[in-house]
């Protein structure tokens, strides 16, 4: 059995822990946290290991995983590297912001780097182990990293995708696009149904349909082909109506519909004609 410490034990972590060991045939060694009642608590979850407090107390382990926080991840990693002989181990981190390269003290160190980012919410960790099939990770890194961590992820029922590690941002900043900011817009049309004198439960029942058949179609036919409205039938003018409408009412909410005038224009263009 391939040898696991885990250095960070939040959700991610424990979660993976458990998986990984359970699934994946790996051996949970030692789990280092912010505190010793935290790693316990971790090993209590995942079901094996043993909770260590400091970084002198970990063993030399086939692969690593700092399941800490972003601004944490180069320290976290510099002091293993001090700590530990890493020459021909695995590291690897989740964070879906920050690529392997935030790794360098251990490749310096000899160790094989990668990311894998679970594109999935952690709020309830057990949950979450319970119905882990199906998650999609981010991975990149080292060649012979992914060899290691992609058939283990497979075997937790992961499906890993390989991404570029110079565009992690911009794939993170997909999820902020996909999760983040549309409800940022959906709460901007739900403000404006109630500026025309709708209650506020109504208009989220009326803006549910719109919202849930137009994702269906982005999901099913891609988004050129589910954008409707205005810009995509060429009727500018009432788009220019309704800009002014809205910046009268709202200037926050009149700025957030001009900015998205432009790209939906793009979308428009890219519209399969019949």
């Amino acid at each position: 059995m391939a040898t696991l410490n885990l250095i960070g034990a939040g959700h991610v972590g424990r979660v993976l822990g458990r998986l990984l060991a359970a699934q994946a045939g790996f051996q949970v060694q030692q789990v280092l946290t912010r505190s010793a009642a935290s790693a316990r608590a971790a090993v209590d979850f995942i079901g094996s290991g043993a909770a260590v407090e400091r970084y002198d107390q970990l063993q030399p382990a086939a692969v690593h995983l700092l399941a800490v926080g972003d601004d944490q991840i180069q320290s976290a990693c510099a002091a293993l590297a001090q700590a530990v002989p890493l020459r021909g181990s695995v590291v690897f981190h989740c964070s879906g912001a920050l690529a392997s390269d935030q790794l360098q003290a251990a490749r310096d160190a000899g160790a094989l780097v990668a990311s894998a980012h679970p594109i999935r919410s952690f709020a309830d960790p057990a949950a979450v182990a319970a119905q882990f099939a199906g998650t999609f990770f981010g991975i990149e890194g080292d060649a012979a990293a992914l060899a290691v961590l992609t058939p283990a992820l497979q075997a937790i029922g992961a499906q890993p995708v390989p991404i570029a590690a110079s565009a992690k941002t911009v794939y993170h900043a997909a999820a902020v696009f996909a999760s983040n900011y549309l409800v940022t817009v959906l709460d901007a049309a739900l403000r404006a149904y109630q500026a025309a004198g709708i209650p506020e439960p109504v208009a989220r029942q009326m803006a549910q349909p719109l919202a849930t058949e137009s994702m269906a179609n982005v999901f099913r036919l891609g988004a050129a082909a589910a954008l409707t409205g205005p810009i995509a039938r060429g009727d500018m003018a009432t788009v220019d109506r309704q800009q002014r409408a809205v910046s009268q009412w709202d200037a926050a909410s009149g700025e957030l519909y001009r900015a998205l005038v432009a790209p939906t224009v793009e979308l428009a263009r890219r519209k399969p004609r019949k």
